[in-house]
């Protein structure tokens, strides 16, 4: 299977290259699918190994990296990068599988039959199974389509989020989230296992032990936050028709503080806490989860700008950066309004998303998403193993 994963990046990698040095001479020029699946058997015959991997997921990583290279023409990505080892074990099956839920067991080409820990029953019409690994682990899965009525929301409230890390988040009812922070909490075993694997030789029998600790350290920190966050949003989902959430720009928000060697940013070792604590958080992957689960249920995701949210009275509308004397204390200097500052940045979150829907408030970054009338569910991944094994 890892052959298999590292024959498809090879492909991937193959047809970029191709492509790069063709882009460079003409910047209009687009390969369609088809260009590309004409060089395949060049390939195969140059490189007779490739012939041990299944035809259709060499072809499903060409289709990928079409569909990357469409959405660079259409302003949606950024040109396709290179795929290194280690970062896209994946692998796509189109066709060719047969799936038996009774049993638990799946017959894969040229792989057979192989047992998988089922974590879901597949609804709809198999339209193709990705087999990825993670964490020393196999994952399967399976994509469906099915059509679905229109889902109508079981709940009539409304509520505003100001994300944050001393409260993961904090709704405008006044009520608050505590944080997970599953990295720091496995930061210092993490650090031993780290400080052990640097003292080994490289690729030696016990270099690779150390590293086996290492990625199941890192596996259990992931495994630990998607579960949080999985039960986090799907609660707030659920008790919610609509839901108003900051436009955060992570990738900004967590940049180092640093410039150059001669000239050094300032608090850097403190802007690095701060950068630490903040992707600990998972705000984006929270958001994404949000903005699904509330079309599940027939819900509204709003997302509005979070400028000035924290620091605007919102008793009678007054700003100011005097409003707001600490991290956590709001008090109005206008009219005398007190609370928490994080209560009082959700309170503004969710009426500047309800002047959005009522009578369209230019506010920048502001995007709805609403519920759809069909969907395409995707099953939850399932541990993949092979026939005959049992993982405890």
């Amino acid at each position: 299977m890892r052959r298999y994963a590292g024959s498809c990046r090879f492909v991937y990698n193959q047809a970029l290259a191709w492509q790069t040095e063709r882009y460079a001479k003409d910047k209009t020029v687009q390969f369609s699918y088809v260009t590309l699946a004409n060089l395949l058997p060049i390939w195969k015959k140059e490189f007779k190994w490739l012939s041990d991997s299944p035809s259709q997921v060499l072809q499903q990583a060409l289709k990928d990296l079409e569909r990357s290279y469409k959405n660079f023409f259409a302003k949606r990505a950024k040109f396709p990068r290179f795929k290194k080892r280690g970062q896209s074990t994946s692998f796509r099956f189109p066709q060719g599988y047969e799936l038996d839920e009774a049993n638990a067991r799946i017959r894969l080409p040229k792989l057979g039959w192989m047992r998988y820990r089922k974590s879901r029953n597949v609804v709809g019409k198999i339209k193709n199974i990705t087999l990825s690994q993670r964490g020393g682990k196999w994952f399967m899965s399976v994509q469906t389509e099915r059509e679905v009525d229109a889902p109508l929301p079981q709940a009539s409230t409304s509520v505003g989020i100001d994300m944050g890390i001393t409260r993961f988040a904090t709704l405008s009812d006044g009520t608050f989230i505590e944080p997970l922070s599953s990295f720091k909490r496995q930061e210092i075993r993490l650090r031993r296992y780290q400080r052990r694997m640097s003292r080994k030789v490289k690729f030696s029998s016990n270099w690779r032990k150390a590293k086996a600790k290492v990625t199941k350290c890192h596996r259990d920190i992931a495994n630990a936050r998607k579960d949080y966050l999985h039960k986090t949003s799907t609660a707030i989902a659920k008790a919610n028709a609509l839901v108003c959430i900051e436009d955060l720009q992570v990738g900004n928000m967590s940049k180092s503080a640093s410039k150059t060697l001669a000239q050094k940013g300032k608090n850097v070792a403190a802007k690095s806490g701060l950068n630490k604590a903040i992707l600990d958080q998972g705000w984006f992957e929270f958001r994404r989860q949000l903005e699904y689960k509330l079309q599940w249920n027939g819900g509204w995701l709003v997302t509005v700008d979070p400028k000035y949210t924290s620091r605007t009275c919102p008793a009678c509308l007054h700003e100011s950066k005097d409003n707001r004397t600490t991290q956590a204390k709001f008090a109005c200097v206008d009219c005398g309004y007190a609370n928490n500052a994080d209560v009082v940045g959700a309170m503004n979150i969710l009426a500047r998303g309800h002047r959005v829907l009522a009578c369209g408030e230019d506010v920048r970054r502001t995007k709805v998403v609403k519920p759809r009338r069909a969907a395409s569910a995707k099953q939850e991944p399932a541990e993949v193993t092979k026939q005959g094994e049992i993982h405890a």
